[in-house]
């Protein structure tokens, strides 16, 4: 049998996992697999309820690096992954996404002597601030199996000399996670336990350190927002951090705790079947997180990203998404965009299909083979 050993991190890479450890599961009789959990998020509402309800096994191994600087957390990773490495020597290491945990996990595999394999590989912003595409780019150029979501990322990894055997086109298993879900997360009703009425409120996400460590950045973006609520509530599931920041810079003006008053109404972190249903009958998603983008996509939710730039461009030729910018006029004319261009020009993207984890696995069979 051939040893696995599957690395998670963060909330995106538990949504990503999920589907393979299944597809792994079902074939047992050729892997043993492992599931480390190096703690980069680490309290309930940002990592245990997404194991619960992604279904995903108690991780093998917390190596519990909590929070710190990219540095702090990449070396803390490092060093509690190598000797968990080195005694269970797997055949091949699998990582996901773009985090610090997977730049770890790939950088410490490696300089053991050990195979790689990225899921989501080739997504490109092509902007050096963003510290995940540093993670993306290191990963990559190391990785011995790269899987990508889409013909534009095979084209970004040629173009970097990435050869093209090492290079597979499988689909996206953040919306494996999706469709698995989407039925259950459907009959949640959340936002009926808000208050809301369906496809008549938006809901937000901020978490990038560009947007919310800068308070002149993040105004700009809470401005745009709050000057274009009028009849629409918009709901922000609020990341510890920037729950933070909007206190530290004195944003509070922006917010409100009673649903009908003016103002962004603020939440806890939400669970992902929670999260999924509010998106699901959310009239516009506002949104800096990746996977979000790819999601709206699938559930034909009009989606603004309040960014410069996105590593997911199919999502625009192909899905929902708008890029926002992030600035106060360049934000209005996106919503205005998506609100009216959006109905009825959605294309899934090919091979987005639910299927993605079993053509994984059937590359890791066959890589583990040689």
């Amino acid at each position: 049998m051939k040893r696995i050993l599957n690395i998670v991190g963060a909330r995106p890479n538990f949504v990503k996992m999920a589907p393979i450890v299944r597809a792994l599961e079902q074939r047992g009789e050729q892997f043993v697999q492992k599931l480390v959990h190096t703690g980069q998020h680490y309290d309930d509402r940002m990592s245990a309820i997404f194991f619960r309800d992604l279904k995903l096994p108690i991780p093998d191994v917390n190596l519990n690096v909590g929070s710190g600087s990219h540095a702090q957390q990449t070396a803390a990773a490092m060093v509690r992954l190598e000797p968990l490495l080195q005694e269970f020597r797997p055949d091949i290491v699998i990582v996901v996404g773009d985090v610090n945990s997977t730049l770890a996990g790939a950088l410490t595999a490696k300089k053991l002597g050990l195979k790689v394999a990225h899921v989501e590989a080739g997504l490109r912003s092509f902007d050096m601030s963003m510290p995940e595409e540093i993670n993306r780019l290191c990963t990559d150029s190391i990785s011995d199996v790269l899987f990508t979501t889409d013909k534009i990322a095979d084209a970004n990894l040629l173009r970097e000399g990435i050869p093209a055997e090492r290079i597979h086109f499988v689909g996206n298993v953040m919306i494996d996670s999706l469709l698995a879900c989407r039925d259950f997360a459907c009959e949640e009703r959340f936002y009926e336990k808000l208050g809301l009425q369906p496809k008549a409120y938006a809901t937000l996400t901020l978490h990038r350190p560009s947007n919310i460590d800068n308070a002149e950045a993040l105004e700009e973006i809470l401005g745009a927002l709050f000057e274009n609520i009028q009849d629409m509530p918009i709901i922000f599931p609020v990341h510890p951090r920037a729950r933070q920041r909007v206190k530290e810079f004195g944003f509070d003006r922006y917010f409100t705790d009673k649903l009908g008053a003016k103002g962004i109404l603020m939440t806890e972190p939400l669970s992902y079947i929670e999260f999924l249903n509010l998106n699901m009958f959310s009239r516009l998603v506002l949104t800096d997180s990746g996977g979000v983008q790819e999601e709206t996509t699938i559930l034909e939710v009009p989606c603004v990203t309040l960014r410069k730039n996105t590593e997911r461009p199919i999502t625009i030729t192909e899905g929902t998404n708008h890029l926002g910018g992030v600035t106060r006029e360049s934000i209005k004319a996106a919503i205005r965009a998506a609100l009216v261009d959006t109905p009825g020009r959605v294309r899934n993207p090919e091979l987005w299909d639910g299927k993605a984890a079993e053509r994984i696995v059937d590359v890791i069979a066959s890589v583990c083979r040689m």
